[in-house]
């Protein structure tokens, strides 16, 4: 355990800096401190793959409900009800069923067309010009006007609502004893969907929207019951939110790394049938959600200390995939690497919307290589964003050629 300053590692989840690039930070926990405790924040980190992977489907010991992100746990302030991210057995395990049932596989591939067709309408104004930006003016775009259409949103209010979620996520430096997140930005979030849902209520579509406010969930005692609003506002908010940032970000870091290694994105040109395995080494090397905070229910043992019942937990899903007990060269971009992930996540909480996610990046690659074969990434001008559950690029500028 880190308490000594003389080990000289530090990692504090709301030093901007150290989130622009915390692998360096990763690397020594790994070695020197893979029971990391920052003293600041009262908070313990595990780092190593060997760690994290049991760590995250063991929800009896690490809990969700009472946040998943660093400031919604530190807060200490009350989760509001519905969120599934948000949520411990066995209530999780109800209202995931139900949305199980909404992310069909036949919903998902009967998208695909669709998402093509916001690619191209992102893509063709742009191929006369020197350049454009991955995530402002392709992964702003494409996951929400997706994320929208599945939903029921009107695509004139798809860009209000993305304004609304990166709002209700970002963050900045910490102030000492500060809380960086109020139920007013929950208020406001789960607000903005709440004219549609009424005006959806008297106009069924095919939408999830709709389905949800048909779905009926089972009660622990076996009982049926329709869905409140309350509560089909809040699964909106959350997979609006969840479908826009994470791929936005992924198809950023996609842009930059294969601008990066120009050999490996020749492979891609030759071989479309390569993308997927490129996705998965994106997700691997830079995973949109690196973190995922916990909550310890009860002491468990780690590395010679006991961490006890009530404590944070931060499991570094990040650093895991970085881990080279796991990983053959783990700093390496290889799109032919088979090892697997932990991007998305173990268990209960494997992220629901990876199918989607995997096929948009997909997507968006097949249709930005038959349009460039070659860019340079304008890595002065890459900027990253700051949320408290995504990290990724908020801008990712390049250069065709």
């Amino acid at each position: 355990m880190t308490t000594d300053p003389a080990l000289d590692v530090y990692y504090d989840p709301y030093d901007l800096d150290i989130d622009d690039n915390p692998y360096p930070a990763w690397a020594r926990m790994r070695v020197e401190a893979p029971l990391y405790y920052n003293e600041k924040y009262n908070f313990y980190a595990l780092s190593r793959y060997d760690d994290v992977a049991p760590a995250l489907p063991d929800w009896q010991t690490y809990r969700s409900g009472r946040g998943t992100t660093a400031d919604m746990l530190f807060s200490g302030l009350e989760v509001p009800p519905g969120i599934l991210l948000w949520e411990d057995p066995p209530i999780h395990d109800l209202h995931r069923r139900l949305l199980s049932r909404v992310f069909t596989p036949r919903r998902m591939l009967a998208v695909e067309d669709l998402v093509r067709g916001f690619c191209s309408r992102a893509l063709d104004p742009l191929r006369d010009t020197d350049g454009f930006d991955f995530v402002v003016d392709l992964g702003a775009f494409m996951p929400m006007r997706t994320i929208g259409y599945l939903l029921g949103i009107p695509e004139e209010a798809q860009e209000h609502i993305r304004d609304i979620t990166d709002k209700s996520i970002n963050v900045g430096r910490r102030e000492e004893g500060s809380a960086d997140i109020s139920m007013e930005i929950f208020a406001e979030s789960m607000g903005a969907f709440a004219e549609y849902i009424e005006w959806r209520a008297t106009h069924p579509s095919d939408d999830l929207m709709t389905e949800l406010l048909n779905a009926e969930i089972e009660e622990e005692d076996g009982t049926r019951r329709r869905l409140d609003r309350n509560e089909v506002l809040a699964y909106t908010a959350m997979i609006a939110g969840a479908g826009n940032e994470t791929t936005a970000r992924l198809i950023g870091f996609m842009g930059r790394l294969l601008g990066d290694h120009p050999d490996q994105r020749h492979e891609l040109v030759a071989d479309p049938s390569l993308i997927p395995s490129a996705v998965e080494e994106s997700l691997r090397i830079e995973p949109p959600s690196p973190v995922q905070a916990r909550y310890v229910a009860r002491d468990v043992e780690h590395h010679g200390h006991t961490v006890t019942e009530g404590s944070y937990m931060l499991l570094l899903n990040a650093s895991a995939n970085r881990d080279a007990t796991r990983f053959t060269d783990p700093d390496r971009f290889d799109i032919h690497r088979k090892e697997g992930h932990l991007s998305f996540g173990q268990g209960i909480h494997f992220c629901l919307g990876s199918s989607l996610a995997r096929l948009e990046a997909r997507v968006a690659f097949e249709e930005v290589l038959k349009r460039w074969t070659d860019w340079d990434v304008d890595h002065a001008n890459v900027r990253m964003g700051h949320t408290s559950s995504v990290r990724g690029p908020a801008q990712m500028p390049v250069r065709t050629r």
